[in-house]
């Protein structure tokens, strides 16, 4: 079949060539084909000009606009500094009461917090906060040693237990390890330390009066005559849910039995005035939000 032969049944031209009876046709390439195009090459030569493009060796052309990325990210820095100058130096000479009432304040305190708790305290404390054997939970409604700023703020900076010349120091005694209590007596306790947090249906009423005046002779002068804890003394309170090492019998008994001294590293040497404040607000509004 000829080049220039017409296919009578489109009324195109064909290309002469034909496999298996099938003939080729020289159809014309699609309009909207062509804008296409057009429109690329225009989009493409107004992007050489217009933005940076190609290079030059150790440089490059920098285009009518001069916009390129490494400006768009120095200018976000300069702006990110410049912001965040002027919300630290509120933060370092606001109250914490000011700085709890104002939204945005709080809304950098919530993103910076996070990275700070998540890469010095969530190591013991977990990421949400909710503690774990040995280590209490930062959301509860209670602190070992106070949750109103000032005693979060000093936990902080001098640690529990810690190498810290001002550091807080609490100490469980082991009344079972020791033989400060004989068996008989550590049972008693643990039936009456239960009874005080959990309802105490389940155990026996004489073991709990039988709790109850070993424990106003042993634990009272720390916990509390009704077990409340002392903040002063970093001893927890008994009444409540939540549990450093656990609330179950076997657990209490374990405490009582071989004692208990917690430890917290101080931060006064990691961590700056305003990184600590910063950490303070975020664990405080952590409690809140837990309560």
């Amino acid at each position: 079949m000829a080049v220039a032969e017409r296919d009578p049944h489109t009324g195109y031209l064909t290309t002469g060539h034909e496999w298996n009876g099938i003939t080729e046709l020289n159809t014309p390439v699609p309009r909207p084909i062509y804008f296409f195009l057009i429109t690329t090459a225009l989009f493409a030569l107004g992007y050489w000009i217009l933005m940076p493009a190609w290079p030059l060796g150790v440089t490059y052309t920098r285009g009518l606009l001069g916009i390129d990325q490494r400006t768009t990210v120095e200018k976000a820095l300069q702006e990110a500094v410049l912001d965040r100058a002027t919300w630290t130096k509120r933060i370092e000479a606001e109250s914490y009461e000011d700085i709890r009432s104002d939204a945005r304040l709080m809304k950098s305190v919530r993103e910076t917090g996070r990275a700070l708790f998540g890469d010095n305290c969530a190591a013991c404390h977990g990421m949400n906060a909710a503690g774990g054997p040995g280590f209490p939970s930062l959301t509860a409604t209670s602190a070992i040693w106070g949750n109103d700023p000032d005693a979060v703020a000093e936990t902080i900076r001098v640690g529990i237990n810690s190498t810290h010349p001002e550091t807080r120091t609490s100490q469980m005694l082991a009344f079972g390890r020791d033989g400060v209590l004989p068996p008989k007596d550590i049972d008693a306790v643990v039936a009456y330390v239960r009874s005080l947090s959990a309802a105490a249906g389940d155990i026996p009423p004489q073991a709990i009066d039988a709790g109850k005046t070993v424990f106003s002779a042993n634990c009272a002068s720390c916990h509390g005559d009704e077990g409340k804890g002392n903040k002063e003394l970093g001893a927890p309170d008994l009444t409540d849910k939540a549990w450093i090492y656990g609330g179950d019998a076997q657990s209490i008994r374990r405490s009582i039995w071989g004692g208990r001294q917690g430890h917290m590293p101080t931060w006064e040497d990691r961590l700056s005035p305003l990184e600590r404040k910063i950490l303070t607000l975020y664990v405080l509004d952590l409690g809140k939000a837990g309560r």
